[in-house]
């Protein structure tokens, strides 16, 4: 199948989406803040940039989109219809990163916490969330 706009306006669309200061990004950020938790941005001296890092804690958050990197059982992990090959060897790549980037982040001690775009909706909820990921001592 085609896609249905050209290839211009497609390239514009995905030029727009930004890897860093996301919308969903800044809801966490906000709401970790009101929290009361201080924490720096986009750490490029540790695996995969975090985008909300505690140093004190050895704490991150990744708050991640869920087309982008695939969350599981979400209606927005959608495949595109035209290109699915370059798109699934894409994906795959994007989920097997994440997987190690992860892994190197638990190898060096660190507490992880993925939140994904999906799961900002329930700001009560995912409150409750990263209250407890960030008071658990371990």
């Amino acid at each position: 199948m085609t896609d249905r706009v050209d290839r211009q306006t497609r390239s514009a669309m995905m030029a727009s989406v930004r890897s860093k200061n996301s919308r969903p990004e800044l809801l966490v950020r906000s709401l970790v803040h009101r929290l009361g938790y201080r924490y720096r941005l986009h750490a490029s001296d540790l695996p995969g940039s975090p985008d909300i890092v505690f140093r004190a804690k050895r704490k991150v958050i990744f708050v991640h989109g869920c087309f982008w990197h695939r969350h599981k059982g979400c209606p927005k992990t959608t495949m595109p219809e035209s290109r699915t090959e370059f798109w699934k060897t894409k994906f795959e790549a994007n989920v097997l990163r994440d997987l190690r980037v992860e892994q190197a982040l638990k190898d060096a001690k660190w507490s992880v916490v993925t939140i994904w775009q999906c799961e900002i909706k329930d700001a009560e909820q995912l409150a409750k969330r990263l209250e407890r990921f960030l008071r658990d001592p371990s």
